[in-house]
């Protein structure tokens, strides 16, 4: 089976992706208002399918290979792939990672980022550190990419950052980064550990995802066999996750989807 090639986008088809990145930032931007104790993961689920379409896009998450909701909300010990529902409700003292993608002028924007149910203050101190741990491997992983380096940087970057703390965190290994454009899912694939200086070749033009998932204990999952998408932690720990779409330019970097704020 021949692999697909890497897009390497085009001036106007980067102008096209920024806009839909854009509007994925604006979501997140604004989103933090439903997250309240009380509130339904369906609640926040609305507000992103809302807002989406108010600012021109649609929702890539709904009905992609059978997702049924315009985003993914995953809490605590979720990793990845959470499914709103009118029967989940936020509590004091949740962290939550909500994870947008929009799909304007034919291109799509990914980002996620980490809320704290009730404030900061109100989660436990596991959960703050976390949390800013792994909103510091997300950066530390997009400050490598530069032309002419390799996908294998951005891993080991993370990884690095991951083994400095001491504190046995797990980086996830079953879901990744990944190329984005036209696609939803597109080549490369950006693994979270990884070796410096392997995997493809970082050129100009090439936009992809970077979103590390660090476990409080074990990197194992658990797959949910109710619904097929809901992955957990193997040990019932907590995780997090946050991301940025990112292109690679000719001196370095460009993060398409950073706040609008």
């Amino acid at each position: 089976m021949l692999m697909k090639k890497i897009a390497i986008k085009t001036a106007e088809e980067i102008e096209l992706m920024r806009e839909a990145c854009r509007v994925t930032s604006q979501v997140l931007d604004q989103v933090g208002s439903v997250v309240a104790a009380g509130k339904s993961t369906e609640d926040i689920n609305t507000f992103v399918d809302t807002m989406i379409r108010d600012l021109g896009g649609v929702p890539s998450t709904l009905n992609y290979r059978g997702f049924t909701k315009s985003c993914c909300t995953s809490i605590n010990e979720v990793i990845c792939h959470g499914i709103p529902s009118p029967h989940v409700l936020l509590q004091e003292g949740d962290i939550i990672n909500i994870d947008v993608t929009t799909y304007k002028n034919g291109f799509h924007g990914d980002s996620s980022r980490m809320y704290f149910v009730g404030g900061e203050s109100a989660c436990s101190k596991n959960a703050q550190r976390l949390v800013k741990i792994t909103r510091e491997a997300l950066y530390r992983g997009i400050e490598s990419v530069r032309p002419g380096g390799h996908v294998g940087d951005i891993g080991a970057a993370i990884h690095k950052l991951i083994k400095e703390t001491g504190q046995g965190y797990g980086i996830v290994r079953e879901y990744t980064g990944h190329g984005i454009g036209r696609d939803f899912h597109e080549p490369p694939q950006v693994v979270h550990i990884g070796k410096e200086g392997f995997g493809e070749k970082l050129r100009p033009g090439m936009t992809f995802t970077i979103e590390p998932m660090i476990n409080e204990g074990t990197h194992q999952t658990v797959l949910s066999k109710l619904d097929g998408w809901t992955v957990r932690t193997a040990d019932g720990k907590l995780s997090a996750q946050w991301e940025h779409t990112v292109l690679v330019t000719e001196s370095g970097y460009e993060i398409l989807t950073k706040s609008c704020l």
